[in-house]
Parts: structure tokens; C-alpha cells; sequence
């Protein structure tokens, strides 16, 4: 079995290549899936350090995580898939429609 730190690693590196696709993209499609990658990465910090613990907290936070990302995915396709019906674009920086 691999040591924590790897793990711990692998996420860091997954949350940081989220965090980059999130401030550099401006694509709403890549920006949603860099959300996600954030989550996944987060998830597997916690079944990581679950296993180390020998616990299932962090495996039953996952499944929330999951839950709410699952969530998350259904609502933000949608929103993305009329914002783009009505302004036909889906570049972050021409939308202006949830300003004021």
C-alpha cells in the first residue's frame, strides 16, 4: 500500500490544476469541470486520511460531497446550456447577465 503523503500529494496537485483551470479559463464549461476536478480532489484527501485513520467519517463526508456535487452538476449544466441559449456564448467574460 502507498504511503499518505502520496496520496496527500496527488490530491494537492489535482486541486491546484483545478484552482489554475478556474482563474486562467475563461470558458464556463472548463471552469464547471475545474470545479469538479477541486472536488474530486478534496474527496480523495478524505478517503485517503480515512484509510490512514481507519475511520469512516471521511468516507461518509465523500458521500455528501458526492451527493451535493451531483447536485451541483445538474444545476450548473443547466444554467450554462440558457445562458448560452440566450446569449450565445459561453466566454465568462462577455456575460454580463447575473451583474447588475
Amino acid at each position: 500500500m502507498a504511503p499518505i503523503s502520496y496520496h496527500l500529494i496527488l490530491s494537492g496537485i489535482l486541486f491546484t490544476i483545478g484552482v489554475m483551470g478556474v482563474l486562467l479559463r475563461r470558458n464556463t464549461i472548463i471552469i464547471f469541470m475545474a470545479i469538479e476536478l477541486m472536488l474530486n480532489a478534496v474527496n480523495l484527501s478524505f478517503v485517503a486520511l480515512a484509510r490512514h485513520l481507519g475511520s469512516m467519517d471521511g468516507q461518509l463526508i465523500v458521500l455528501f460531497v458526492m451527493a451535493v456535487a451531483a447536485a451541483e452538476a445538474a444545476v450548473g449544466l443547466a444554467i450554462i446550456l440558457m445562458v448560452f441559449r440566450n446569449k450565445e456564448t459561453i466566454n465568462a467574460d462577455e456575460l454580463k447577465l447575473m451583474r447588475w
